[in-house]
């Protein structure tokens, strides 16, 4: 009965521990920035503004907050997001990289596809601001509801369909091996 659970179980030792001890990490590091945003969080906040700015005509300025750990996006004087810790996208990539290490693969793929899939999570993570950034100008209304669940969604989906290519590319990859 080991031998049938010991590959499920192994992968779920390995990703348990990675997703703890990544977020562990972070954590770490996060506590030690104090009462500022860390550089990971200010970084996006200035990458958003930058597309807001060139992509979509707006005038929006990446301004640390004095008071607390975040970075407004400011239009003129009004604060028109507050981007904390959690939206910088590191909690997705702990949880995309724990699971193609635990999937296993040779590391040749690993040292390829965790940079493209954290590439790709990162743009869709900056969309995803952007969009907020809009949602919060024009329907700001709905800004929780949209924040909370569909982008919640969106970017876990974009980590889903990552990790399925991940899969379904080391089965080619074994089909190949077989049929030879």
């Amino acid at each position: 009965m080991w031998k049938e659970f010991k590959p499920a179980l192994r992968f779920l030792l390995i990703f348990v521990g990675l997703y703890f001890i990544g977020n562990l990490v972070y954590g770490f590091f996060i506590s030690f920035k104090g009462n500022t945003p860390d550089e990971i969080t200010n970084l996006v906040a200035h990458q958003s503004a930058w597309i807001l700015n060139n992509f979509f005509g707006n005038e929006v300025n990446a301004v640390l907050n004095l008071s607390g750990p975040t970075v407004f996006l400011k239009t003129g004087e009004s604060v028109v997001l507050n981007i904390y810790e959690g939206c910088n996208g590191i909690n997705v990539f702990i949880v995309f990289v724990a699971f193609i290490v635990a999937f296993n693969g040779n590391l040749k793929r690993l040292f390829w596809f965790i940079p493209f899939g954290i590439l790709i999570l990162h743009l869709s993570n900056l969309l995803r601001i952007v969009f907020l950034y809009w949602t919060a100008v024009r329907f700001h209304r709905y800004f929780y509801y949209v924040h909370k669940y569909i982008f919640t969604g969106v970017i876990y989906a974009v980590v889903f369909i990552l990790w399925i290519i991940w899969v379904y590319s080391l089965n080619d990859k074994k089909k190949a091996i077989s049929t030879e």
